[in-house]
């Protein structure tokens, strides 16, 4: 095992997040002007009854102002097949959703309005309840309005160590 130290003395806290993995998904806004959307994997679901998610955002990033002031949106459970989309909504600079979904089969929610990949293992539709400021992300509490679809089989895209690792052999 290896032990990677800051400060002489205490475990780099990013070298600590990065050793959980998690699914990814994207997360899609139509705010009125454009769509705009982001790669996320800080997701959890938080309730069943009632049916409520979380989303956690880079509180500085123009995807958290604007789910600061818009309370509807799209969450797309991405399969592992679809690391490239992933891929293009992570990156930096990235055009508006429509661009980045050019050539991928998609839809736009009947209840959000935002634009939902196909092809995921799921999608949900949302409406924000409550913000938190924590530290220097913004976490988003939502009550799931709508599920679009959610496939019968597939596995999921996974973000570890800062990479998105190829499925295990089945």
């Amino acid at each position: 095992m290896t032990e990677r130290m800051a400060g002489g003395s205490r475990p780099a806290i990013g070298d600590v997040f990065s050793a959980f993995a998690s699914g990814v998904t994207l997360v899609t806004v139509a705010d009125g002007r454009d769509d705009v959307g982001t790669t996320v994997s800080a997701f959890c679901p938080v309730s069943g009854d009632p049916p409520l998610v979380l989303v956690s955002l880079i509180a500085e990033s123009y995807p958290a102002e604007l789910l600061g002031r818009v309370d509807r949106f799209a969450v797309t459970v991405l399969a592992a097949g679809q690391r490239m989309l992933a891929g293009r909504f992570a990156a930096a600079g990235r055009p508006g959703a429509r661009l980045l979904l050019d050539g991928v089969p998609h839809g736009r929610g009947a209840r959000s309005g935002a634009l939902i990949a196909s092809g995921g293992l799921a999608a949900l539709e949302c409406e924000a309840e409550q913000r938190v400021a924590a530290g220097d992300h913004l976490l988003v509490i939502a009550r799931v309005l709508n599920v679009p679809y959610v496939a019968e089989s597939g596995a999921p895209l996974i973000r570890f160590r800062g990479r998105y690792p190829a499925p295990p052999a089945a």
